[in-house]
C-alpha cells in the first residue's frame, strides 16, 4: 500500500489492522478451505476404488497426514504461538510433505489412477500448510527471532502457555463439527472399507489355495 493509499484510508476514517484481518483469514478463510478439497480428494479416491488397488496402506497414509496437520492445528487454536508451538508447525508441515510424496508413490505404484483433477487437489492441500505457517510467522516475528535465538531469555519459550484471549466455544464447536462430517466420517469409511476389502481377498485367497490342495491330493491318488 502506497503512502497517498493510506494516507486515503486515514483521512476517510477507516482503519486498517493487518493483524486482526490476517488472523481472520486465517481462521474463517484458511482454516475451513480445507474441508472442501479434503472431501473432493476422498471422492477422487472413492472413484479410482481405492480398496482394489493401493487399500489399506494409502488409506492408513491419508490418516497419517491428516494426523500431521491437525495436531498442529489443534495445538494452535489452544495455544499461544511460541518457539516451542513453532516448532512443531515447522516439523509437521516437513513431515507431511514427505509423506504426500510417499503417498503419490504409494498409489502409482498400486496402479491406482491419479487423474488430474486429484493432482490439482493435492497441490492445493499440500499450500496450505505452507501459507497457514507463513501467515503465522509473519504475525509472531518476535517468537520466530526467539526461536532462531534457541528461545534464550524467555521462559516460557518451550512450555504450552493457553491462549490469552482464548477462541469462542462456539467457533471451535464449529470447527470440531466441520472435522468430524469433513475429515472424520468420509476417510474412517474408506478405511473400512479398505479393510474389508482386504479381509475378503484374504478369505477368498486361502479358500483358493484350500481348493488347489484338495485338488493336488485327489490327482495323486
Amino acid at each position: 500500500m502506497g503512502r497517498d493509499q493510506a494516507a486515503e484510508i486515514s483521512a476517510s476514517g477507516v482503519t486498517v489492522d493487518v493483524g486482526d484481518a490476517t488472523v481472520r483469514y486465517l481462521l474463517y478463510g484458511l482454516l475451513p478451505s480445507w474441508f472442501v478439497p479434503g472431501l473432493a480428494d476422498w471422492w477422487m479416491h472413492r472413484r479410482t476404488r481405492i480398496e482394489e488397488t493401493a487399500g489399506t496402506k494409502e488409506s492408513l497414509i491419508h490418516a497419517l497426514m491428516m494426523t500431521e496437520v491437525g495436531i498442529p492445528i489443534a495445538l494452535t487454536l489452544r495455544y499461544e504461538v511460541n518457539p516451542l508451538l513453532l516448532s512443531v508447525q515447522l516439523g509437521a508441515t516437513a513431515a507431511h510433505e514427505a509423506t504426500a510424496l510417499w503417498d503419490v508413490r504409494t498409489a502409482v505404484d498400486s496402479d491406482r489412477e491419479v487423474k488430474p483433477v486429484e493432482q490439482h487437489i493435492h497441490s492445493f492441500l499440500e499450500s496450505l500448510p505452507f501459507g497457514g505457517l507463513a501467515s503465522l510467522m509473519c504475525l509472531h516475528a518476535d517468537q520466530v527471532k526467539s526461536l532462531l535465538r534457541g528461545g534464550r531469555g524467555d521462559p516460557d519459550a518451550w512450555r504450552l502457555v493457553p491462549r490469552r484471549r482464548p477462541l469462542s466455544r462456539g467457533y471451535l464447536a464449529g470447527i470440531a463439527v466441520a472435522i468430524g462430517t469433513c475429515v472424520l466420517l468420509p476417510y474412517g469409511e474408506e478405511l473400512l472399507r479398505c479393510a474389508r476389502t482386504a479381509r475378503r481377498d484374504k478369505k477368498r485367497d486361502r479358500k483358493r489355495a484350500s481348493d488347489e490342495a484338495r485338488f493336488r491330493a485327489t490327482e495323486g491318488r
